[in-house]
């Protein structure tokens, strides 16, 4: 059996607050909005980045990793684009990665593997 997409969730309470902000967190409006509830984000091919509001549970802290080749130039552009993050920690190897945390409590991780 192979797996050819992920797809990552993020609970949100309220979808186009939440759409907002990740637009501005990702540079880019959803690539899909298939209801009311969700959207999502194509960042590679298979791999999505989708949020739900979910009214009966409500909003759940979740963490995403997302693995950038130049974690440098993901700051600047997070930066001018008003989404700032933790300080930079410098991991195992050598990795670095920046914590964003969304308005529901959601943490995204972008992280630049070690040379």
């Amino acid at each position: 059996m192979t797996i050819t997409h992920v797809f990552a969730r993020i609970d949100v309470a309220e979808r186009d607050a939440a759409v907002a902000w990740y637009e501005r967190l990702l540079g880019r409006p959803p690539d899909l909005i298939p209801n009311e509830i969700e959207a999502a984000w194509e960042l590679t091919a298979g791999g999505w980045l989708y949020i739900i509001a979910d009214e009966e549970s409500g909003p759940h802290a979740s963490s995403v990793t997302l693995l950038v080749d130049d974690l440098d130039e993901r700051m600047r552009a997070l930066a001018d684009r008003g989404v700032e993050g933790g300080p930079v920690e410098t991991i195992s190897g050598g990795a670095r990665k920046l914590t964003v945390t969304d308005p529901d409590g959601n943490q995204i991780v972008f992280a630049q593997p070690g040379p």
